[in-house]
């Protein structure tokens, strides 16, 4: 199926955008591995920053945009998986505390 020059513009347009986001948030991501925060706080925010490129990846370069139910059942299944990857540290830490306790 041919398409149009002008949605072959829109979807390189589209494109773009979403390359502009990626190198925007991979600056961000750098920036952020400088910041003098905990390990739980610095792996909320590399995930959250990964789930927003992950989530303008597959919905642009997959082409989920256009799919609503594929789209909603890929954010239910990534937001699940973002919720465990963020307690797996917190868990881990609430386990160890004390252990730390009888060090000290």
């Amino acid at each position: 199926m041919a398409a149009s020059a002008e949605e072959v513009r829109k979807s390189i347009k589209s494109y773009m955008l979403v390359f502009g986001a990626l190198a925007v948030l991979t600056v961000i991501t750098v920036a952020a591995s400088w910041l003098k925060v905990s390990v739980a706080l610095g792996i909320f925010i590399a995930l959250v920053i990964a789930s927003v490129k992950g989530s303008l990846v597959a919905s642009v370069f997959m082409h989920l945009t256009g799919e609503k139910a594929t789209l909603y059942w890929v954010l239910i299944i990534s937001a699940f998986f973002f919720i465990l990857l963020i307690l797996i540290p917190v868990i881990q830490n609430s386990e160890t505390a004390h252990l730390i306790d009888q060090v000290t």
